[in-house]
C-alpha cells in the first residue's frame, strides 16, 4: 500500500491501518499464549480483549509504547502470566504494578532498562516481592533500574551490567547495599556479569539453604577484592555446587584444596585471573598440583588462566594424575604462544593421543 499526501496524512493513515490490524488480531486470535507488545495501540480496548489476554502465558512489553492506564486495564483481564519481560523500564508505573499484582503464578521476570534514564524503581521491586512465592527466575539487565528484594522461591538469578557513565560508581554502591541484604534462600544458580562485588555476593550465598549448583562471575575490574573470601564462602555453603566460574589471585590458591575436598559434585571448574597483563613465573604450579591431588571424580572440565604460567613438570604431573579418569576438557583461558610453549603443547598432544583427555585448546 502506498500512502499519499503530507507527513501528517501519512501518519494518520498508517495509524488507522495499524489499529485495524490490531483490532482484527485481538478479536480473531483466541488461543494466543505469547505476545510481544510493541505498539502504542490500546489492545485491551478492542472487542475480544478479555478472551485474548485471559489466555496469555507469556507477555513481552516495550514500556515506552504502552501507558499506565492501558496496563491497568490489562491487569483486570490478564491473570495467568507465567513469564513477563519488560523493555525500556525507567520509572515506577502504577499500571505495571497492578498487572504484576494480578498474576496468580508468575514465574519468570526479565527487566531491560531504558539506557538514557537512571533511577531505582522501588515500587516495581515491591510488586515483585509480593510475588515471591511464585517467582523462580529473575534477570536484571541493569543495576540502576530496581532494588533487589527477598524472593523466597527464587531459583535462578541473572544480573548483566555493562554500563559505565558519570556517577556510575555511586549507582554500584547503592546496588551493592541492596545485594547484601537481599535473601534468596532457595537459590540454585546465579550468573553475574559486569560486577565485582565479591563480598556482597558472598553474603548472598550465606543467606541460601545450600542448594546452589551453578555460579558464574564475569568482570573486567582488575582491582576487585575479596575473591578468596568468596571461594571460602562457597566451600562452607555450597556442598552441591556442580559448575563454578570465578576469579582467583595467586594468594587465593590456598582455598582451592578445601573447595575440591568439600564440593565433591563439581563437574566444571573455571578459574580466571584478575591481573590480565601480569604473568607470574610458574606460580600456577601450585594450582595444578592441587587440582591433580584433590579433584573429585566428578570433575571433567577444567579451565585456568594463562597468566599464572606453569612449568613443564607440573603440566605432566597434572595430566598423569588423570590417567584412568574421565577428564573431558582442559583449557588455558585466552591461550596463546606467550602463555604456553611448544613443549607444553607436545605434552598436551601426548595425553590427547593416549585418551587421558578428550579436548584442549593448548594444541594449535
Amino acid at each position: 500500500m502506498v500512502f499519499e499526501g503530507g507527513n501528517t496524512a501519512k501518519c494518520d493513515k498508517k495509524n488507522l491501518l495499524e489499529r485495524e490490524i490490531c483490532k482484527l488480531f485481538v478479536s480473531q486470535c483466541k488461543n494466543i499464549k505469547e505476545l510481544n507488545w510493541e505498539t502504542s495501540q490500546s489492545l485491551s480496548s478492542f472487542p475480544g480483549a478479555t478472551t485474548f489476554f485471559h489466555n496469555l502465558n507469556s507477555l513481552s512489553i516495550k514500556m515506552d509504547h504502552v501507558d499506565s492506564n492501558t496496563l491497568y486495564e490489562v491487569a483486570q483481564i490478564c491473570i495467568h502470566l507465567k513469564e513477563l519481560t519488560l523493555y525500556n523500564v525507567s520509572q515506577n508505573n502504577h499500571g505495571l504494578t497492578s498487572l504484576i499484582d494480578a498474576q496468580r503464578n508468575l514465574k519468570n521476570v526479565s527487566l531491560y532498562p531504558y539506557y538514557s534514564k537512571k533511577g531505582i524503581c522501588k515500587e516495581l521491586g515491591e510488586a515483585l516481592t509480593r510475588k515471591s512465592n511464585t517467582i523462580n527466575y529473575l534477570c536484571l539487565y541493569s543495576v540502576n533500574i530496581i532494588p533487589l528484594m527477598s524472593l523466597v522461591n527464587l531459583r535462578h538469578l541473572l544480573i548483566y551490567n555493562f554500563e559505565n557513565y558519570k556517577d556510575f560508581d555511586e549507582v554500584i554502591k547503592v546496588f551493592q547495599k541492596y545485594l547484601e541484604v537481599s535473601k534468596f534462600p532457595k537459590l540454585q544458580s546465579f550468573d553475574i556479569r559486569g560486577l565485582s562485588c565479591f563480598k556482597e555476593m558472598a553474603t548472598l550465598i550465606e543467606n541460601t539453604e545450600g542448594n546452589i549448583r551453578e555460579i558464574s562471575i564475569v568482570t573486567t575490574n582488575k582491582f576487585a577484592k575479596n575473591t578468596g573470601m568468596f571461594i571460602e564462602t562457597i566451600v562452607n555453603n555450597c556442598p552441591k555446587i556442580e559448575e563454578l566460574s570465578t576469579y582467583l589471585e595467586p594468594k587465593d590458591f590456598i582455598y582451592v584444596e578445601s573447595l575440591l575436598q568439600n564440593c565433591r559434585n563439581l563437574v566444571d571448574l573455571r578459574f580466571d585471573s584478575l591481573n590480565f597483563n601480569e604473568i607470574h613465573n610458574n606460580i600456577g604450579d601450585k594450582l595444578l598440583d592441587t587440582l591433580a591431588k584433590f579433584s573429585p571424580k566428578s570433575l571433567i572440565s577444567i579451565s585456568i588462566s594463562r597468566n599464572w604460567k606453569y612449568s613443564i613438570d607440573a603440566f605432566e604431573r597434572f595430566f598423569e594424575s588423570f590417567r584412568g579418569r574421565n577428564l573431558r576438557s582442559f583449557f588455558i583461558l585466552y591461550c596463546d604462544i606467550y602463555s604456553i610453549t611448544n613443549e607444553h603443547r607436545l605434552i598436551v598432544r601426548k595425553y590427547l593421543n593416549e585418551g587421558v583427555i578428550k579436548e584442549s585448546n593448548c594444541v594449535f
